[in-house]
């Protein structure tokens, strides 16, 4: 998650260091976040996290979804244009969207970027707001988990931690630039196709 992280910096450090309107937005998005998380935080530990059967549904259910929606949504003229012009009401709520993905199975991506679409942002803007999201939100969850479980690591295993880092930072960065340039073309029905496919495999291998 930390190589995740420091690719949205490498690719969105001027977002992050030249406007503050944006660091706002992403505050208040990660807000709603950061309490549910915080307090569910031993429930989805305990009872989540490792259960199959809730991993294979929520990728059913979300892929249907997101066929669903995409089938259905229009995006409007006046759509926001802008991250500087997210409402704070509209980014809290877009977070209250990625809380979601706290339950294994969900995209934290798909959920924040379907709320963004539901609210009235531009397919672009909710994409790259989603990723600049991510950069709080993935780095808090790594630290509080680093914190709970510090003591189970050892020195073999940072080392395969820090060949994760590198392996994830670099595929990232990838990955952020082809879904941003298949997204301004593309809607998420193949994503979502997808999502059911792996459900269906899973359901016959498990």
């Amino acid at each position: 998650q930390l190589g995740a992280i420091l690719s949205v910096v490498v690719l969105y450090w001027k977002r992050f260091l030249t406007n503050p309107e944006v660091l706002k937005r992403v505050g208040a998005a990660f807000l709603p976040t950061a309490i549910i998380g915080f307090a569910f935080y031993k429930i989805i530990k305990r009872f989540l996290l490792g259960n199959s059967d809730i991993v294979i549904w929520s990728l059913f259910l979300g892929g249907l979804f997101l066929i669903l929606f995409e089938l259905f949504h229009r995006e409007e003229e006046n759509a926001v244009s802008e991250i500087a012009l997210i409402s704070y009401r509209q980014a809290a709520i877009i977070g209250l969207f990625q809380s979601i993905a706290m339950i294994p199975g969900v995209s934290r991506s798909a959920a924040t970027i379907i709320g963004g679409l539901a609210l009235g942002l531009r397919r672009d803007v909710i994409v790259e707001f989603s990723f600049l999201l991510a950069v709080p939100t993935m780095l808090a969850a790594t630290l509080f988990d680093l914190y709970k479980n510090a003591g189970l690591i050892d020195q073999d295993q940072f080392m395969l931690l820090g060949v994760g880092f590198i392996i994830s930072f670099v595929v990232a960065i990838l990955a952020i630039k082809f879904l941003i340039s298949f997204i301004k073309r593309h809607s998420f029905i193949p994503f979502g196709i997808y999502r059911i496919l792996v459900a269906l495999a899973a359901w016959i291998i498990v």
